[in-house]
Protein backbone atom coordinates (compact mmCIF):
# COMPACT_ATOMS: atom_id res chain seq x y z
CA UNK A 1 0.00 0.00 0.00
CA UNK A 2 1.01 3.55 -0.69
CA UNK A 3 -0.21 6.07 1.47
CA UNK A 4 0.00 10.01 0.03
CA UNK A 5 -1.62 11.65 3.33
CA UNK A 6 -2.31 10.96 6.96
CA UNK A 7 -4.81 12.45 8.62
CA UNK A 8 -5.07 12.63 12.90
CA UNK A 9 -8.47 11.90 14.01
CA UNK A 10 -8.71 13.35 17.63
CA UNK A 11 -11.93 12.09 19.52
CA UNK A 12 -14.28 15.71 21.01
CA UNK A 13 -16.92 15.68 23.01
CA UNK A 14 -18.29 18.78 20.86
CA UNK A 15 -16.98 20.14 17.81
CA UNK A 16 -17.92 23.13 17.74
CA UNK A 17 -17.18 23.39 21.50
CA UNK A 18 -13.48 22.28 20.45
CA UNK A 19 -13.44 24.03 17.22
CA UNK A 20 -11.56 27.56 18.12
CA UNK A 21 -9.02 26.06 19.50
CA UNK A 22 -7.54 24.61 16.80
CA UNK A 23 -8.68 26.85 14.53
CA UNK A 24 -7.46 30.41 16.01
CA UNK A 25 -4.94 28.92 18.58
CA UNK A 26 -3.71 26.52 16.00
CA UNK A 27 -4.34 28.26 12.76
CA UNK A 28 -5.95 25.69 10.80
CA UNK A 29 -8.38 28.39 9.72
CA UNK A 30 -10.31 27.01 6.62
CA UNK A 31 -12.86 24.17 7.11
CA UNK A 32 -12.50 21.74 4.67
CA UNK A 33 -15.54 19.76 5.88
CA UNK A 34 -18.13 19.58 8.56
CA UNK A 35 -20.79 16.71 8.75
CA UNK A 36 -21.66 17.22 12.66
CA UNK A 37 -19.38 14.15 13.62
CA UNK A 38 -16.32 14.70 11.79
CA UNK A 39 -14.49 18.11 10.29
CA UNK A 40 -11.65 19.10 8.81
CA UNK A 41 -9.68 22.39 9.64
CA UNK A 42 -6.68 22.96 7.88
CA UNK A 43 -4.03 25.91 7.54
CA UNK A 44 -4.23 27.98 4.37
CA UNK A 45 -0.57 28.59 5.00
CA UNK A 46 1.31 24.95 5.20
CA UNK A 47 -1.65 22.29 4.30
CA UNK A 48 -1.17 20.69 7.56
CA UNK A 49 -4.56 19.24 9.06
CA UNK A 50 -6.92 17.32 11.86
CA UNK A 51 -9.64 15.84 12.00
CA UNK A 52 -12.12 16.05 14.74
CA UNK A 53 -14.45 13.45 15.43
CA UNK A 54 -17.11 13.07 17.55
CA UNK A 55 -17.75 9.07 16.84
CA UNK A 56 -18.13 7.08 13.39
CA UNK A 57 -21.34 7.68 11.95
CA UNK A 58 -21.20 4.18 10.41
CA UNK A 59 -18.08 1.95 12.01
CA UNK A 60 -18.50 0.58 15.06
CA UNK A 61 -14.77 1.73 16.42
CA UNK A 62 -13.18 5.16 15.70
CA UNK A 63 -10.12 5.30 13.76
CA UNK A 64 -7.18 7.09 15.15
CA UNK A 65 -5.42 8.28 12.19
CA UNK A 66 -7.05 8.24 8.29
CA UNK A 67 -4.56 7.13 5.73
CA UNK A 68 -5.33 8.63 2.24
CA UNK A 69 -4.58 5.89 -0.67
CA UNK A 70 -4.85 6.18 -4.26
CA UNK A 71 -5.49 2.37 -4.43
CA UNK A 72 -7.92 1.33 -1.72
CA UNK A 73 -9.15 -1.72 -3.27
CA UNK A 74 -5.52 -3.14 -3.38
CA UNK A 75 -4.38 -1.50 0.32
CA UNK A 76 -8.11 -3.91 1.25
CA UNK A 77 -6.49 -6.95 -0.44
CA UNK A 78 -3.28 -6.67 0.87
CA UNK A 79 -4.57 -6.38 4.38
CA UNK A 80 -6.33 -9.44 4.38
CA UNK A 81 -3.46 -11.28 2.70
CA UNK A 82 -1.06 -10.09 5.73
CA UNK A 83 -4.17 -11.47 8.05
CA UNK A 84 -5.14 -8.03 9.71
CA UNK A 85 -8.09 -7.95 11.18
CA UNK A 86 -10.87 -5.47 9.44
CA UNK A 87 -12.76 -3.84 11.56
CA UNK A 88 -14.86 -1.79 8.90
CA UNK A 89 -14.96 -3.46 5.19
CA UNK A 90 -14.35 -1.83 1.98
CA UNK A 91 -17.00 0.66 1.69
CA UNK A 92 -18.47 3.35 -0.13
CA UNK A 93 -20.26 5.70 2.01
CA UNK A 94 -22.87 7.85 1.32
CA UNK A 95 -20.73 10.87 1.44
CA UNK A 96 -18.56 9.62 -1.43
CA UNK A 97 -15.24 8.32 0.13
CA UNK A 98 -14.10 4.69 -0.28
CA UNK A 99 -12.92 2.91 2.83
CA UNK A 100 -12.54 0.04 5.53
CA UNK A 101 -11.10 0.44 8.60
CA UNK A 102 -7.73 -2.25 9.79
CA UNK A 103 -6.61 -3.14 13.17
CA UNK A 104 -2.72 -2.54 13.31
CA UNK A 105 -1.03 -5.06 15.76
CA UNK A 106 -0.41 -2.84 18.32
CA UNK A 107 -4.31 -2.59 18.56
CA UNK A 108 -4.73 1.04 16.85
CA UNK A 109 -7.73 1.50 14.37
CA UNK A 110 -6.86 3.31 11.25
CA UNK A 111 -9.09 4.58 8.44
CA UNK A 112 -7.66 3.46 4.76
CA UNK A 113 -9.71 5.96 2.76
CA UNK A 114 -9.60 6.94 -1.08
CA UNK A 115 -11.17 10.69 -1.85
CA UNK A 116 -12.67 11.23 -5.30
CA UNK A 117 -11.15 14.60 -5.42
Amino acid sequence: MRAKRITANLRVADIEAAKSFYTDFLGLSTEEFNMGWVARYTSPDTGVNVQLVTGDATAAEDAVISVHTDDVEAAYAEAQKLGYEIVLPLTTEPWGVRRFFVRAPDGNVLNIVFHRD
